[in-house]
């Protein structure tokens, strides 16, 4: 690879805040609202033109593990009901985009869009004080007091200097990516049986587009009823790409592409409950399952799923199963081995607060799918219903760190219990 030399030159300063989010996904929107709820002020930093993430961008509007959690997802719950956007975990696009950027203002947290995290400076005592972006405005410099890492992918902890993990041990494979279609035009009653949420609806949807002359490549093909006639559909799988090369997302998403429209033509090819079947929108983004996972003081484990481990710093309970995508497409084109082996062992278990912690650099906290875990851990904490809970609690502790005047990992657990328990706001 050849390389060329960047020229020094000043960054200006484009803002100062107690704590800065990078990452405007389930996870970083949790975490920038409770820091602002609790006194900090707190600037979002995303990417794309919107907030929500994998929900909104990538239109996978379907929360996975979001039951009998409460806090900042309960209310966000309790919003799109209100606007008649919600049916079960299923909800609409355009409502979440808007409810998300609602309770942002409500709580005074300052978002900007379109920017993207670039890079990150240290300063004595091994802490993050800058971090770099990139936009139309050109590169900026931000300066916060706590940072929080909430891209998903664990950028900001990788430009950080953090170790981390990534992918299966021994091989490093990470599970596949799946871009996310909403579709419109069936009547609900009629393909009731291919959108429950269950097993068999989905083992009948391969069915169809099998009896339509298309193997896809995804065996466990999944359509979702909204509201009306609007669904959402996931069902292809792009093996063997890195979430963190920007070569790999681009053809996984050109490939994915290509094979939803196949997929949709192929029904709507087979006439009857199909017949008026199209294809509204594909994902802004493709679904990444795996990326980063940042080394912090805790690692969540394998273990912990076997045992339903309970840690008294606890902020997250998860229920979700192991849940491996195969990584081979010459395998099930379903799921991993991993899965059916620890299934029927795996207990609803804790997430450490410690666990949100960076062990490699200090003012840096995690929140979603790249905190501190191993793989089979990761393929369980890592969806959205959890996502939010650990944002919450990095939020909360960021605040805490910054109105005690102590780094993170100093802060008593007693002073982020409270406040996560009573949903306390600014005092101010």
């Amino acid at each position: 690879m050849s390389f060329i030399e960047e020229p020094t030159r000043q960054l200006p300063l484009a803002g100062q805040y107690d704590v800065i989010v990078c990452g405007g996904g389930p996870a970083g929107v949790a975490a920038a609202i409770a820091a602002a709820r609790n006194g900090a002020r707190t600037c979002l930093i995303e990417v794309h033109g919107c907030l929500g993430g994998i929900w909104t961008a990538g239109a996978l509007s379907y929360i996975i593990d979001g039951a009998n959690k409460g806090g900042i997802l309960a209310e966000l719950l309790q919003r799109l009901n209100k606007l008649q956007a919600r049916q079960g975990f299923v909800w609409d696009v355009e409502s979440t985009k808007l409810v998300l950027e609602d309770m942002c203002r409500e709580s005074g947290v300052t978002v900007r869009l379109h920017t993207r995290v670039a890079g990150a400076l240290r300063e004595e005592e091994n802490t993050l004080s800058w971090i770099i972006t990139e936009s139309k405005s050109g590169r900026e410099a931000w300066k916060a007091a706590v940072f929080i890492d909430a891209t998903g992918d664990g950028d900001l902890g990788a430009h950080s200097g953090c170790g981390f993990d990534l992918g299966e041990p021994g091989t490093g494979k990470t599970q596949p990516m799946s871009l996310i279609a909403l579709l419109a035009g069936p009547d609900p009653e009629t393909i009731r049986h291919f959108t429950k949420p269950e097993q068999k609806s989905r083992l009948n949807t391969l069915a169809e587009i099998q009896r339509g002359g298309f193997n896809p490549s995804y065996h466990r093909p999944g359509i979702w009823h909204i509201r009306d006639d609007l669904y959402i559909m996931m069902a292809n799988h792009q093996y063997g790409v890195s979430g963190l090369k920007a070569e790999d997302i681009t053809a996984a998403t050109l490939a994915a592409r290509q094979e939803l429209h196949q997929i949709v033509n192929t029904l709507r090819s087979l006439g009857g409950v199909w017949e008026n079947l199209r294809l509204v929108a594909t994902g802004e983004q493709i679904g990444v399952r795996e990326g980063r996972r940042i080394h912090g003081r805790y690692t969540v484990c394998i273990e912990d799923i076997l045992k339903g481990v309970r840690h008294e710093d606890g902020i997250c309970r998860v229920s979700f199963k192991v849940d491996v995508h195969a990584l081979d497409a010459s395998k099930t084109k379903a799921f991993e081995g991993y899965n059916n082996q620890y299934f029927e062992q795996a207990l609803p278990y804790d997430i450490p607060l410690r666990a949100l912690i960076a062990k490699d650099v200090n003012g840096l906290l995690l929140a979603g799918r790249c905190i501190s875990g191993d793989f089979l851990a990761h393929s369980s904490y890592r969806v959205t219903g959890n996502a939010v809970q650990l944002g919450e609690a990095a939020g909360v502790l960021a605040a805490v760190s910054i109105r005690e005047g102590r780094l993170p990992q100093e802060v008593a657990w007693e002073s982020v219990k409270t406040r996560l328990a009573s949903g306390v706001h600014s005092e101010a």
